[in-house]
């Protein structure tokens, strides 16, 4: 019995490789490119009776201007758990504590921490295609199996390898103009 791919295979693989491209902007937004964004905060949880959780379940957080970010907990006792879990984070900036709010202030990034982050922006779009060529790979070998087991042609597997194989390699351009975008961001001064 042959099998035959259908376009919904495809969809399963492409939907795989676009959670990659999803968490790879996920983890951009949490690099800090000089200006403040609340995203960066997305990763700090606090302690809030006896489990963890993220810093915008359990506060306010506004952008009044460029550089400051506002944090207005609902419960103001959680005020000092949250300053410190910035504080203990790679956030790398000192919360100003007035007893009813947090001013996060963003000082202009040095040309020493942009190198980093663009470092680690490489890094993060690395991953992201090894994910994506890992996706592609398994595909490959269930197609692979399937011939060895006489279900699928040699034309067929060609076929269906090179359809994959144009499908990943949109998906590292999308990693690439992401890297690439962000990496200008994080270097414009």
């Amino acid at each position: 019995m042959m099998i035959e791919i259908t376009k919904a295979d495809y969809e399963k693989v492409e939907n795989k490789m676009q959670k990659s491209v999803d968490n790879l902007q996920e983890n951009f937004n949490a690099i800090r490119a000089g200006r403040a964004n609340p995203h960066v905060l997305d990763k700090i949880n606090i302690d809030y009776y006896g489990s963890p959780a993220p810093i915008n379940t359990v506060a306010n957080i506004q952008v009044p201007e460029a550089r400051m970010i506002t944090i207005t907990p609902w419960d103001p006792s959680t005020l000092k758990a949250i300053e410190k879990a910035i504080q203990s984070s790679d956030l790398g900036i000192n919360p100003n504590n007035d007893g009813k709010m947090l001013r996060l202030l963003f000082p202009m990034l040095t040309e020493e921490r942009r190198k980093d982050l663009v470092k680690q922006v490489k890094t993060y779009g690395e991953e992201a295609k090894v994910v994506i060529r890992n996706n592609r790979r398994e595909f490959i070998d269930k197609m692979r199996a399937s011939n060895k087991k006489k279900e699928l042609t040699d034309d067929s597997l060609k076929e269906y390898e090179e359809e994959v194989q144009k499908i990943t390699d949109r998906y590292i351009k999308i990693v690439d103009d992401a890297c690439a975008k962000k990496e200008k961001e994080l270097m414009e001064i």
